[in-house]
């Protein structure tokens, strides 16, 4: 991605003026004079016991978030961890059975969590597996339909699990598959009438998931959809730069809901990583900015919700890889002694 910096930064700048909007004030990360506007409070949770990283993959199941693999700068890893939310602790788990990856995705279904694709620092991955919680124990479940790929989205159903576009060593894709648990199939979708990414960004509220972001041919993705669980149709909203108010402009940003809003989140802005934060109202297809992330900015970062608590943590500045954990409260007022 780094090789395709300065094209991205071209367009960044093309589309703000053209819309008029003084950008200066949004690549900023700590000088914003809006900040004490903004609502939301950022509050230090455990610090992650493991080695520091980013491009692990994450997902949630309860008061219980689940993360493993990633990249530290210098190596590719397979360590999992879960982190206890009421518990507001660590505690290692069984390690990831396949190859050491980074950008791999993963979704949470029937208590199960399964794991797969990603990047092993020379080729795109495959491979799937599922995590038995119950059990502490993996095992492989073949290989993903599509080709493989790295910086795809997933997400989940009741029933079923989803698995979308990403970067195949060669293109970024746009198709999507549904994966059946009783029998470890899949099953390529139609519908989606997007454009291809790679590094995208989901959240869920209730039965419909909310995608937007990401990057292709060099180009940041602006458009903005959902997907209904119950119909498995796609639906286009407001772009994320249609608003003179917004410029939701990114790529490997974190997503997560609280109650009936959606939260976009840190990632790579074009100019650097960033601590930005931005909620979604479905219900007027809205976008209003937040208290910025408190911690340092960042891109590849994780999140776990489940619906009424969210925490943002790890990912990298630059070189520097990041190991903290922090709890967003929406509503409430920034404290500066948090």
């Amino acid at each position: 991605m780094i090789d395709k910096l300065y094209d991205r930064k071209t367009s960044i700048l093309t589309k703000a003026f053209a819309i008029g909007i003084l950008f200066i004030g949004m690549v900023s990360c700590s000088n914003d004079d809006d900040d004490d506007e903004n609502i939301g409070n950022w509050v230090d949770r455990s610090i992650f016991d493991g080695t520091p990283r980013s491009g692990a993959f994450a997902f949630t199941l309860g008061n219980f978030g689940y993360m493993g693999t990633g990249f530290d700068g210098d190596d590719r890893l397979s360590d999992v961890w879960v982190f206890d939310m009421e518990g507001n602790f660590w505690a290692q788990l069984a390690d990831f059975p396949g190859t050491p990856r980074s950008s791999a995705i993963a979704f949470a279904l029937n208590g199960n969590g399964y794991v797969g694709l990603g990047y092993d620092g020379d080729d795109e991955l495959g491979d799937f597996y599922s995590y038995n919680i119950a059990n502490n124990t993996w095992a492989s479940i073949g290989d993903f339909a599509g080709t493989p790929r790295r910086g795809a989205i997933a997400f989940n159903s009741t029933t079923n699990g989803y698995v979308g576009t990403g970067f195949d060593g060669d293109n970024d894709k746009k198709d999507f598959w549904r994966f059946n648990p009783a029998d470890n199939s899949w099953e390529e979708l139609v519908g989606f009438g997007g454009n291809k990414r790679r590094e995208a960004t989901t959240f869920s509220i209730g039965n419909r998931v909310y995608m937007g972001t990401g990057v292709s041919n060099g180009q940041f993705q602006t458009d903005f959809w959902v997907f209904d669980l119950d119909t498995e149709q796609w639906s286009a909203l407001l772009d994320l730069d249609d608003d003179e108010d917004n410029f939701i402009i990114r790529n490997n940003a974190v997503g997560f809901s609280i109650g009936d809003r959606g939260y976009f989140a840190t990632g790579d802005n074009g100019f650097g990583a960033s601590t930005s934060v931005w909620e979604y109202n479905p219900a007027t297809d809205l976008w209003e900015e937040k208290t910025e992330y408190e911690g340092i900015t960042r891109q590849g970062a994780i999140a776990f919700y489940n619906g009424t608590r969210a925490f943002l943590a790890l990912g990298r500045s630059g070189n520097l890889y990041l190991d903290d954990n922090r709890e967003f409260f929406p509503n409430e007022e920034e404290d500066e002694d948090d």
